[in-house]
């Protein structure tokens, strides 16, 4: 059974609109406009995580770029702070960046093989020349030999040269592969709480569906925090994001090895379960909201005892789904069941 609430408890109550004076978007677009930023989606998503993200850093970063701050420097920042609008690019430049290696490559290996054939040249004319006179006098022939060596010396310097150049190069295409692994990394896998994020839960969601053996056995499970965007108003967003990182830790801990589990939003979670049915899947559901509101406690004021978190969670089963689109479909209305009845916070679909 479920504690009364107390005065300080963060109530179960019908999500209320946001109340807002100067929307975050408003607030970004202005600061936008002032320091002279392009109107790109990965530029707004830069500033709403200085700005609305309160990253003191990432701030101090941008304000010392100065006003009118060009393009690429504000990428590198965004590919510093690892913002998912920008890991693209880091794909977009190491293609750029290996086409021309590999350009430059060939023009080395190209050049290379000019010099080796320019001395074969060479050393057939040498040869014809001693054939056709062998009573050539020994200063002729050292002459000979003299420029052969020469030739040959020229040809030995290039082979170093790309030799140098080709392990640079492969130095620099596994400095771009670490980078486009940290960047694929970083595009699944959520900054706050080190979780994965949607697209990581879209793609285990589709390898789910692709194996042979099926989908069946498998459970979506879907938790939302009860009024977050309140809490956030109330206690201020440090205290929630600290609270999310809390419960992602919390997740991460009540997960198994084949299990998932990710943040798909800015309050809402999603675990992925192997091998359970839906009644198994409902008493999972109901421990994890008993793990929260046991253990999910944090300071509302200096004056008021501890607030806890409640959370709803809607539950839906892959067996009962023919594609990954439909089972995150049926886990979401779901989830809006037990949101719109407090009573009951945990619903499976078709129940």
């Amino acid at each position: 059974m479920r504690n009364a609430a107390s005065s300080a408890q963060v109530q179960r109550e019908a999500p209320k609109p946001a109340v807002a004076t100067a929307t975050d978007l408003q607030r970004v677009g202005q600061h936008m406009t002032r320091l002279a930023i392009a109107g790109l989606p990965r530029n707004y998503e830069l500033l709403h995580d200085a700005i609305i993200g309160q990253n003191a850093a990432l701030a101090q970063d941008i304000a010392a770029l100065g006003p009118s701050p060009k393009q690429p420097a504000l990428d590198e920042l965004g590919l510093k702070y690892r913002l998912l609008g920008h890991c693209g690019l880091v794909g977009e430049s190491s293609q750029a960046e290996m086409g021309r290696m590999l350009h430059d490559m060939a023009s080395h290996l190209s050049d290379s093989l000019r010099r080796k054939q320019s001395f074969v040249r060479a050393a057939e004319a040498v040869l014809q020349s001693i054939a056709a006179n062998p009573e050539q006098s020994l200063a002729s022939f050292m002459n000979e030999m003299d420029f052969l060596s020469t030739s040959l010396g020229g040809v030995l310097t290039t082979e170093m040269e790309l030799e140098a150049k080709l392990r640079g190069d492969i130095e620099k295409l596994e400095a771009l592969e670490r980078g486009v692994t940290a960047a694929q990394s970083a595009s699944s896998t959520d900054k706050l709480t080190g979780l994965a994020n949607r697209v990581a839960l879209n793609k285990a969601m589709l390898d789910l569906y692709e194996r042979e053996d099926g989908a069946s056995g498998s459970a979506l499970i879907m938790v939302d925090i009860d009024d977050f965007k309140a809490l956030n108003a109330r206690y201020g967003v440090q205290t929630g994001s600290r609270l999310l990182k809390k419960l992602a830790d919390l997740f991460r801990k009540s997960i198994k090895k084949h299990d998932f589990v990710a943040r798909t939003d800015g309050d809402e979670f999603a675990f992925l379960f192997a091998n359970v049915g839906k009644q198994e899947a409902m008493a999972i559901a109901d421990r994890l909201r008993a793990s929260v509101e046991e253990s999910i406690v944090f300071p509302a004021t200096d004056t008021t005892s501890a607030a806890r978190l409640t959370i709803s969670v809607g539950i839906a089963l892959s067996a009962e789904a023919v594609t990954a689109s439909q089972l995150q479909a049926n886990a979401r209305i779901a989830l809006h069941t037990a949101q719109s009845n407090r009573r009951q916070p945990v619903q499976a679909f078709g129940r």
